[in-house]
């Protein structure tokens, strides 16, 4: 007589999932823009981390992590500085206003200036770091009153509310205007947090995307601590993580200084002269020894 072995599978049952709360499209705007009054300066020691791309090839690539410090005051002063972990180096300084970027990378003497409206893409991903990008992660627009938006549920059973903000493309009236997608935000239902942004270019494509996880409390304030950037168009992922932070507190105007180190090489990020594209039309100039301010 045979004996058949009998064996018993345990399956830890999964959790219960997580309360979805309710909430109006009103409430949503008005939620979305409290946050983004709330913030007018930051003072961030902070972890960064390269996942993908070429914009920061060369400057933090090799590192599988770098530390550093972001400083940022409305409505567009922002200086990021990152160092080498455990010796503390200098990676990369780089600070930029509503007129001018500046950037030192003393790895590789250099020190890049540009406008910082500036996005046409260049051959030398160097010359692609833009310290402005962060400001559009860290401080957000609040939503304007008398611009439309759209609510809908996203994820799997609606785990996410989407606010669409819409604009008219141009100057276009009438039943035939053309409407762009300004941005999008996602809010987790579990608590209603801010879980990503998304804003878009003209023509649908999306400018930056950025994701918010690890809400915590900060004294008074509400922030969170992971932030993930990613730049389609600019061809990067950056991780953010926040081990300390300060909000709403005075930067004196110094702090956002950065002069060009001596030693390194001067670099006009968009001179017509240095685009290859183009024919320089008119002799070089001879390069300064400061930067153009």
């Amino acid at each position: 007589m045979g004996c058949a072995a009998s064996h018993t599978t345990v399956v830890k049952p999964a959790g219960a999932p997580a309360h979805l709360q309710d909430s109006t499209r009103q409430e949503l705007v008005a939620r979305y823009n409290a946050l983004a009054t709330a913030v007018t300066s930051v003072n961030l020691s902070v972890t960064m981390t390269l996942t993908a791309g070429s914009a920061y090839t060369g400057v933090i690539k090799q590192y599988h992590e770098v530390n550093g410090f972001i400083l940022a005051q409305r409505p567009a002063d922002i200086r990021v500085i990152g160092q080498a972990p455990i010796v503390g180096t200098k990676i990369f300084d780089m600070v930029s206003d509503a007129e001018t970027f500046r950037i030192s990378i003393p790895s590789q003497h250099k020190f890049l200036t540009g406008p910082t409206k500036l996005e046409r893409p260049s051959a030398k991903p160097i010359e692609n770091l833009r310290p402005q990008h962060l400001t559009g992660a860290i401080f957000w627009d609040a939503i304007s009153a008398d611009s439309p938006v759209l609510l809908e549920q996203a994820g799997d059973g609606g785990r996410y509310y989407v606010l669409t903000e819409i604009r008219r493309a141009g100057n276009s009236e009438g039943p035939d205007a053309e409407w762009n997608i300004e941005r999008k935000v996602w809010f987790d239902r579990a608590d209603l947090s801010v879980a990503r942004v998304q804003a878009y270019e003209p023509g649908g494509r999306i400018g930056s995307d950025v994701t918010y996880a690890n809400w915590d409390s900060f004294g008074a304030m509400r922030y969170p601590r992971q932030v993930g950037l990613s730049r389609p168009g600019n061809d990067y992922k950056l991780e953010i993580g926040i081990t300390k932070a300060a909000f709403n507190e005075t930067i004196s105007a110094d702090r956002f200084e950065l002069k060009q180190p001596e030693g390194e090489e001067l670099v006009r990020v968009g001179d017509d002269a240095a685009d290859p594209k183009k024919p320089d039309m008119k002799p070089a100039e001879p390069k300064t020894a400061e930067p153009r301010n």
